[in-house]
């Protein structure tokens, strides 16, 4: 299974604005966002992530029920959220 992912954008690269700090359930994580729209996302909102790009800008209602409805799937989330920190960006 493929799972898109909600992640809040912390901060856009001032190197290389391809890229965004998003913050996945408590982890931080370097997110490719080229996909979007230059200049259309920035930080306190929300995109879809999958395998480390930015797929689609969300809303924070439609991202926060996401988040609660992987949240119930248990195990399969939490091992995910768990991969995403050990590989997670270093405070």
């Amino acid at each position: 299974m493929c799972l898109g992912i909600p992640g809040q954008i912390v901060a856009i690269d001032p190197d290389n604005d391809d890229f965004a700090t998003v913050e996945v359930s408590g982890v931080m994580r370097r997110v490719n966002i080229a996909l979007l729209e230059k200049g259309s996302v920035g930080p306190g909102e929300w995109v879809l992530i999958h395998v480390g790009f930015a797929m689609a800008r969300m809303d924070e209602d439609e991202a926060k029920a996401s988040l609660t409805f992987l949240e119930s799937l248990g195990t399969a989330f939490t091992d995910e959220v768990e991969a995403l920190r050990q590989s997670g960006i270093e405070d």
